[in-house]
C-alpha cells in the first residue's frame, strides 16, 4: 500500500509541475438537442465534468436556444419539442477483504441497472428553464430531482433565483458547476468517495429549498435556503444556510476555479417528545481545479478538503453523528486525456477521518468515450487505514461501468 500512496502521490505532483510550466493551451442530451451543438461544446474530456461554455449554459437557467424550432408569441418562448434523456449506468464490481465471504465473494455481481433516470429540461420561457430527473427501475419511480431557475442578466452575469428539491444531491445542487464533487453528480471519477472531500464529509443528502444565485464568468456566488428533506411539506423554521462562492479565472489558457462551501444553522423540529429535536448542519469545503492541456492532451487537477464538526449532546449534525470526532477529508486527482475526446487515464487519492478512524483511498481509472454519449469507464481502489484493517472489510474494489446517456 505505501508503494502505491507514494505513486499516486508522485502522478499528481508530476501534473502539478506540468501545468506550471507548460505553455497556453489551445451533456445532458436534451440540452444539445435544444441548443444544436455537440457534447464535448459543454464538456470537458467526457461527461458529467463541465467546461467553460457548460457552465455558462448552466447559469443562463438551461434557456440557451440554438437550430432548434421554437413556438413563440407574447409571453411564451418553448423549443417545438419537448426534449428528453434517458441516463444509464450498468456496472460490474467486485469488493476483496481479508475474508471472501458475502454476496460479492470473489466474483463480484452485476449491477443493472446502477442507475437509470429520465431526465426532461431546458427553456421554459425567455427567462426560465428547468430541469426533472425520474428514477427508473426496480419496480419504483420516483420524482428525485427537480429546479426550476429563473434567470435575469444583471450587469456582467446572470442573476437566478432557483427552487429545487433533490433526494440525494445535497443543497448544493440548486446551483454548481465546479467538477469537484461539490454537488454529488459533477465529477470525472465514479468513486465519488475516492476523489471529493465533500462527498466523504456527506454533504449528499435529501434537500428542499431556494438558491439565490449570481454568476460572471469570472466568479458566482450562491446563497440557499434549505431543509434536509425531499417530500411532503417543509416547515419554514426548518430551513438552514447553505452558501458557495468560487473564482474561475482563465489563466495563461487555463480553465481555473477555486472555491468555498459552508453548510450551516440549527433547526428545532417538533416531534411527539415535550422538547423539539433540535438538528445541525455544520461542514466546510474548499476546492480547486485546473482544467487545460499539455501539448494536445487534455489535464484536469482536482483538489478539495472537507470537514464536518462532531455532533453535540444537545444537536446532531446531520453530515457526522459522533459527539467525538469531526469527519475531515483532502482528496486529490488528476485526468489526463492520452487520445485526446476518446481515452483518458487518471488516479486519485483520498485521506480522510470518520468516527476517530483513518481511512484512506488510493484510485487509478481510465475512460473509453464509445461515443460522445456512450462512455466506459474502469476504476481500480484500494482503501486503508483504521477504517479498513481487520477480516471482512473491504481492501479493494473493481468497478467496471457502461455509462450512457441518449
Amino acid at each position: 500500500m505505501n508503494k502505491i500512496t507514494k505513486f499516486t502521490g508522485m502522478l499528481f505532483v508530476a501534473a502539478i509541475m506540468t501545468f506550471a510550466f507548460s505553455s497556453e493551451s489551445q451533456a445532458v442530451p436534451a440540452f444539445a438537442r435544444q441548443v444544436g451543438v455537440s457534447c464535448t461544446t459543454c464538456h470537458f474530456q467526457h461527461y458529467p465534468a463541465l467546461n467553460a461554455f457548460g457552465r455558462a449554459f448552466k447559469a443562463s437557467g438551461y434557456t440557451q436556444i440554438g437550430s432548434q424550432a421554437q413556438i413563440e408569441y407574447e409571453g411564451l418562448s418553448l423549443p417545438a419539442t419537448l426534449n428528453a434523456s434517458l441516463v444509464t449506468k450498468i456496472r460490474l464490481q467486485q469488493t476483496d477483504g481479508d475474508t471472501k465471504t458475502g454476496t460479492d465473494g470473489d466474483i463480484g455481481e452485476l449491477q443493472f441497472p446502477d442507475e437509470a433516470a429520465l431526465l426532461i429540461g431546458g427553456r421554459a420561457g425567455e427567462h426560465v428553464g428547468f430541469l426533472g430527473e425520474f428514477a427508473l427501475g426496480n419496480g419504483v419511480d420516483s420524482f428525485t430531482t427537480f429546479k426550476m431557475p429563473f434567470s435575469f442578466e444583471v450587469g456582467p452575469g446572470h442573476f437566478e433565483f432557483v427552487p429545487y428539491v433533490t433526494d440525494a444531491l445535497g443543497a448544493s445542487v440548486g446551483f454548481e458547476v465546479l467538477n469537484t464533487g461539490a454537488v454529488r453528480n459533477i465529477r470525472t471519477f465514479e468513486e465519488r468517495d475516492a476523489v471529493s472531500a465533500q462527498q466523504y464529509i456527506g454533504t449528499a443528502t435529501a434537500a428542499k429549498g431556494f438558491a439565490f444565485v449570481y454568476y460572471t464568468d469570472m466568479f458566482h456566488v450562491n446563497a440557499s435556503l434549505w431543509g434536509p428533506d425531499s417530500s411532503g411539506t417543509t416547515p419554514l423554521n426548518s430551513l438552514r444556510n447553505y452558501r458557495r462562492v468560487a473564482a474561475t479565472p482563465q489563466v495563461a489558457g487555463w480553465d481555473l476555479g477555486v472555491g468555498a462551501q459552508l453548510w450551516g444553522g440549527t433547526t428545532e423540529l417538533a416531534d411527539s417528545a415535550t422538547t423539539p429535536t433540535k438538528f445541525d448542519s455544520r461542514a466546510t469545503a474548499i476546492d480547486f481545479q485546473a482544467q487545460g492541456y499539455v501539448g494536445a492532451m487534455p489535464l484536469g487537477v482536482y483538489v478539495t478538503v472537507g470537514s464536518a464538526d462532531k455532533s453535540s449532546a444537545s444537536s446532531t449534525n446531520l453530515f457526522n453523528s459522533s459527539t467525538t470526532d469531526a469527519t475531515t477529508a483532502t482528496a486529490v486527482s488528476a485526468e489526463l486525456g492520452v487520445v485526446p475526446s476518446k481515452v483518458t487515464v487518471g488516479a486519485g487519492y483520498r485521506a480522510g477521518s470518520k468516527g476517530g478512524k483513518s481511512d484512506t483511498a488510493n484510485l487509478i481509472g481510465a475512460t473509453y468515450q464509445v461515443a460522445q454519449n456512450v462512455q466506459v469507464q474502469l476504476n481500480y481502489m484500494m482503501l486503508g487505514g483504521d477504517a479498513h484493517s481487520g477480516t471482512g472489510v473491504t481492501k479493494n474494489q473493481t468497478t467496471l461501468m457502461l455509462f450512457s446517456a441518449f
